[in-house]
């Protein structure tokens, strides 16, 4: 290891302003393998902000383990202060979660001068992420595409229950992605992740839900290499 990369991961002094300067690089470079990482291995269709935000999140890290320090009473100052934001989006895929964790741990480990930490976790994890894309090429194309199918219905219906005959005749397999309620809590927003069977038609599977007693509105939208 260089001399001067020796004194990033063993100085400890906090605040000095050329350590971290020279952190904040790393952990850059660092978020961005992580991010190509997350988009060689992904197998589908990958959605631009969530690489910027493995990336911005990797440095953030970095610079919030620089803030603490050894400071236990900053550290908890921190985790309040960040326990306030709250995001909306879902997350489709349990491995974009695993991917915001690894960035977290990478960037942890830089600002605190772990540099093999971060260098190890970066080659088993990139390791790990081929593996398993080549282990799932051979249904790829049955496992990535799939549709993102919007339903909204008044108050007081049961969603699966009133779904499930149209289910069991056009979808081969369905997630719940998300419920919510709408326009102003008198409707609620359900929202599926759906693979057809092979000889269901998308617009027979709409026009099915909307002639159900108690659905207000339904869209269909693909999703997978070729969707929007």
């Amino acid at each position: 290891m260089p001399p001067w990369l020796q004194d990033v991961a063993t100085t400890t002094e906090p605040g000095h302003p050329w350590l971290l300067a020279v952190r904040l690089v790393l952990s850059f470079f660092c978020g961005f393998l992580t991010a190509e990482i997350y988009r060689r291995t992904h197998g589908g269709q990958i959605i631009p902000s969530f690489r910027a935000t493995l990336v911005l999140l990797t440095i953030l890290i970095a610079a919030v383990t620089q803030v603490i320090g050894s400071n236990v009473a900053r550290a908890f100052s921190l985790v309040g202060a960040l326990s306030i934001v709250r995001f909306r989006t879902v997350v489709q895929d349990t491995r974009d979660t695993a991917f915001v964790i690894f960035a977290v741990t990478v960037g942890m480990a830089v600002g605190a001068g772990d540099l093999w930490v971060a260098g190890l976790t970066l080659l088993v994890v990139a390791a790990a992420a081929a593996v398993v894309a080549r282990g799932k090429g051979a249904v790829s194309a049955v496992a990535e595409e799939g549709y993102s199918l919007g339903i909204w219905m008044a108050i007081g219906y049961q969603a699966d229950q009133l779904l499930k005959p149209v289910f069991d005749r056009q979808v081969e397999r369905s997630e719940l992605v998300a419920v919510a309620t709408a326009s102003k809590g008198a409707a609620l927003e359900t929202t599926y992740r759906v693979w057809l069977k092979p000889d269901a038609n998308p617009a027979h599977l709409v026009d099915a839900i909307n002639d159900l007693e108690g659905v207000h509105n339904v869209q269909l939208r693909r999703l997978g290499p070729g969707g929007a």
